[in-house]
């Protein structure tokens, strides 16, 4: 089993790096293989709404690194989306690259666990994971939650390693996302299977 850890911060090295390793290194100590992938400091286009994508699993757009994270994807049993908190959101590419991957590879995604965590100095840590997590939500992913919402504090890495209850949610929630993952493939093996999902309506509020 492997999760797929992504970095929304474009220091390679930083306060959420900091926070995704302890996470990785919690489900690694738990049996479960890890990646952490970098959003880096290039461009991610914001998704442009054209529908190219639909039933190709794939974004029209490749020129930055969201049809390599689909890819990745595809095979991946969990996942965990981190970012930084900027005025009080979570980083714009992390968003951009988010709307893309679940608009054109949903079926990666659904059903599988996942969550979410934020990097703060101080502010704005709750607000940016009500913005993320509704990625998960709308994906009928499991949200895969910890002792203490997901988030640390920190302007540094050293000075977020000092955050000892930041870093015990960490490994709280590496903990609980090894023990589901767990769980949904003993599920499998005892003939327990993902429901059916029924999706003929879809209406919006004028008709």
């Amino acid at each position: 089993m492997k999760v797929l850890l992504f970095n929304g911060s474009f220091k390679m090295n930083g306060c959420t790096y900091t926070a995704l390793c302890e996470v990785a290194k919690t489900l690694n100590e738990n049996g479960i293989e890890t990646e952490i992938l970098q959003i880096g400091t290039k461009q991610v286009r914001d998704c442009i709404g054209c529908n190219k994508c639909v039933g190709k699993y794939i974004c029209t757009f490749n020129d930055d690194i969201v049809n390599e994270w689909i890819e990745k994807s595809k095979y991946a049993d969990g996942f965990i989306f981190g970012t930084p908190v900027y005025y009080a959101h979570p980083s714009g590419r992390i968003l951009s690259a988010m709307d893309r991957m679940f608009y054109a590879a949903n079926n990666y995604f659904a059903q599988k666990p996942a969550s979410v965590i934020a990097s703060g100095r101080r502010g704005g840590t709750t607000a940016t994971l009500d913005t993320i997590v509704k990625h998960l939500t709308v994906t009928q992913m499991p949200v895969i939650s910890s002792t203490y919402w997901n988030m640390v504090h920190g302007n540094t890495p050293e000075e977020t390693m000092q955050d000892l209850e930041g870093m015990q949610t960490m490994r709280n929630l590496g903990r609980n996302m090894a023990w589901i993952l767990k769980c949904i493939e003993a599920g499998k093996k005892a003939g327990i299977n993902a429901p059916k999902v029924e999706t003929d309506a879809w209406t919006n509020f004028i008709r």
